[in-house]
């Protein structure tokens, strides 16, 4: 079941947060959501999450930088979790790029959002 699995959304745009928290919600995720990539750090402390869905673009700290942080953080549980990239520029940005900075996958604005759900249960099943 859905029900456990617990996603963040490190993303700037209320808008978008809120679509892909009905979304997500819809099908039992347990959402928590935060605005940049140190928030997420931030919350990384506190909480474990078993997929992080993270917009490239973001103040204080942006999605590449935030993930190679937690690439690099002692707990495996934590710096292994899948990262899905949200990415309204990726053509600046190959697959190679993404995978090099540790991402596990993205998606690109605007979003498709049966797409941001098949990506999201293809890394938590």
């Amino acid at each position: 079941m859905n029900e456990n699995k617990k996603v963040l959304v490190a993303e700037d745009s209320s808008i978008i947060i809120n679509l892909t928290k009905n979304v997500l919600m819809f099908e039992k995720y347990h959402i928590t959501a935060v605005k940049n990539g140190q928030q997420v750090l931030d919350k990384l402390t506190h909480e474990d999450f078993d997929l992080i869905l993270m917009d490239i673009n973001m103040p204080v700290m942006d999605g590449i930088a935030c993930t190679k942080a937690i690439r690099m953080l002692d707990d495996e549980k934590k710096s292994q979790v899948p990262i899905i990239a949200i990415t309204g520029n990726y053509k600046n940005y190959t697959l190679d790029d993404f995978k090099k900075a540790g991402l596990n996958d993205y998606v690109q604005k605007p979003l498709d959002y049966d797409h941001l759900l098949a990506t999201v249960k293809k890394h938590l099943s």
